[in-house]
């Protein structure tokens, strides 16, 4: 079989065990997937489906990819609501706070959950086989979204920032891991029940103190320019 045949092979096994995942997802919960349980609704065997994914969690993500699709397709809508780069930004965290709080344990395993390996590597195949969750994206918003590790989305994001004069170079890679961890610290807390936040409160607590981050590291000249209403 040559690499082309073996490329569509692939793409069709993924799609059976993708299928089957996604369908158990929404019916049981993301606790009751197992391997065994989507392979017999594939209607394969626990070792085919080993020979496509590394284990349960790769399979659990690469399922949890095709619940972002909202998310995706509404983001350039926020991005370009403001007029500057920090202001379509902050509207970009808006947009992940509301779907993210909305599937949490879908967020959760995307953006929180150990792999075992790269995450960049696992998006790569993800596309691979579904180009046509790209297709309609602005080019601009690609690379955004092509980027998994969301630091490094945020990083990539911002560096026109700094050339707005809005953020210092050194402070890029801060503003984004702190800002991160903001979330992770919120997801934790909704997912262990430690407070019995409404998603509505969820995404309002988070996007303040993102915004109250982002307002101590924007130079104190260029605060006033910022014009954004937390909804």
């Amino acid at each position: 079989m040559n690499s082309e045949k073996k490329e569509i092979q692939r793409a069709r096994m993924w799609r059976y065990f993708l299928d089957a995942a996604t369908e158990m997802i929404e019916q049981d919960g993301m606790d009751h997937v197992t391997i065994r349980k989507i392979a017999d609704r594939a209607g394969f065997t626990s070792s085919t489906a080993y020979n496509y994914f590394k284990d349960l969690s790769h399979l659990k993500f690469f399922a949890s990819m095709r619940f972002t699709t909202d998310y995706i397709n509404d983001l350039p809508d926020y991005l370009s609501k403001g007029e500057n780069t920090i202001e379509n930004w902050l509207y970009s965290w808006e947009c992940f706070c509301k779907h993210s709080f909305e599937r949490p344990e879908i967020y959760e395993i995307i953006f929180m959950e150990d792999l075992g390996g790269s995450v960049d590597d696992l998006l790569e195949d993800y596309y691979k086989i579904y180009k046509e969750d790209l297709i309609g994206l602005p080019e601009e918003i690609k690379p955004i979204v092509l980027e998994l590790n969301f630091s490094k989305r945020s990083s990539l994001y911002l560096k026109d920032a700094v050339e707005e004069g809005f953020i210092l170079e050194e402070d890029v890679d801060l503003l984004a891991d702190t800002t991160l961890m903001i979330w992770k610290g919120m997801m934790n807390t909704v997912l262990n029940r430690r407070r019995r936040y409404t998603k509505e409160e969820a995404v309002q607590k988070t996007l303040s103190f993102v915004y109250d981050y982002v307002r101590r590291v924007v130079v104190t000249d260029k605060q006033k320019e910022i014009n954004y209403t937390i909804r």
